[in-house]
């Protein structure tokens, strides 16, 4: 964070800084006193909570007003959505600083926008990548690891994703086929992941800085980041934007969401018992949901879960980069299959049971 006003100073002269209150209270005077020693204004703009069209025209608004020339997101996956619409409609460059390691948002072109009260809306794509990903290893590590445990859960999807997008020969967010880079960074990325977790996750509830920290922030936000974007999305990201159609999510992480779209993807592509086990046990330990109950629903909402099943299966949806068709019944049978499986499984791996999950507060991203 230290050097933010060196690595601006050659992609524009007047920055705009937009962050929420709690991470500006957090880095709001690091990143002053950087912008600072590089004789660099500091103008700061506060990001309204959630990625909507109307944040977006507004931050559009505010670029307008100061002049900015490079617009910077300070914090998580929500700011940097809103941050990377607004400069790219403004026509200025854009850096992403995220404040943790909890999507792969950071490295894209692409943002996601909700609605009001925080359901998916759209996929808006952008024809260059930030100027600057810019990550602090241990600002990841003071933060709570739950937000790294939810990174955790965006990235592992990035595999899963990406080999169903390879067999079915559809195409990548990026647009076009997927590269043989592209699936192996997004394979590279769920071995870096199954190796460094769980004792990353231990370091950073003691807010240290380990090899293992290191290795799981570059598998959750860059070989995710390019995994998905070159590698392709299926059925688990769709799942996600699904869940954000029933209200008793709302509060959830991202990452959060997926996990339980993987667990389905693999129920709905078949995957072998043993596969599901590893993953359903592994995301236990992790700290991420695998059941219903933890996302609070339960296989007796039969309308959320039909409306969850329509949002995810609507045409354009990244389900249909799957090598097999998935219709909204199917998905409603997979969703309803996770729970007692996983229950299952982490009653006989000793591992502790679903707790159900209140909504509190609006989604974020």
């Amino acid at each position: 964070m230290s050097r933010l006003g060196e690595f601006l100073a050659p992609l524009g002269k007047t920055p705009l800084l937009v962050s929420d209150d709690v991470v500006w209270g957090i880095l709001g005077q690091r990143a002053t006193d950087s912008l600072r020693t590089a004789q660099l204004p500091v103008t700061r703009e506060r990001f309204g909570g959630i990625p909507t069209a109307a944040e977006v025209t507004r931050l559009v608004g505010v670029i307008e007003r100061t002049g900015a020339d490079v617009i910077v997101a300070l914090g998580g996956g929500s700011t940097m959505d809103a941050v990377k619409a607004a400069g790219f409609l403004a026509g200025i460059r854009w850096v992403t600083v995220p404040s943790v390691a909890s999507t792969d948002a950071p490295t894209s072109a692409l943002s996601v926008i909700y609605t009001a009260d925080g359901a998916f809306e759209e996929y808006r794509f952008f024809p260059k990548n930030p100027d600057l990903v810019l990550m602090d290893t241990q600002l990841v590590a003071d933060a709570p690891a739950a937000f790294l445990a939810a990174g955790v859960g965006d990235a592992l999807a990035t595999w899963l994703e990406a080999r169903a997008t390879r067999q079915a020969h559809a195409n990548t967010m990026a647009g076009g086929l997927p590269t043989l880079a592209g699936t192996a960074l997004a394979e590279l990325s769920w071995g870096v992941i199954w190796d460094n977790a769980l004792p990353a996750l231990d370091a950073v509830r003691d807010h240290q800085v380990t090899p293992a920290v290191e290795k799981l922030v570059e598998a959750n936000t860059l070989l995710s980041g390019l995994g998905f974007e070159s590698g392709g999305l299926a059925a688990a990201h769709a799942i996600h934007n699904g869940l954000t159609a029933a209200h008793q999510t709302h509060g959830l992480a991202h990452g959060q969401k997926v996990n339980i779209g993987s667990v389905t993807q693999l129920v709905l592509e078949g995957a072998p018992t043993q596969e599901i086990r590893d993953f359903i046990e592994f995301t236990t330990r992790v700290g991420l949901p695998n059941t219903l109950t933890e996302v609070g629903l339960s296989v007796d909402d039969e309308d959320d879960l039909r409306r969850v099943a329509e949002a995810a299966t609507v045409p354009g949806e990244t389900i249909h980069n799957m090598p097999f068709d998935i219709t909204p019944d199917e998905l409603v049978s997979a969703l309803k299959s996770i729970e007692r499986f996983s229950r299952t499984v982490r009653s006989e791996a000793h591992l502790p049971a679903p707790v159900q999950y209140v909504a509190h507060q609006v989604d974020t991203h």
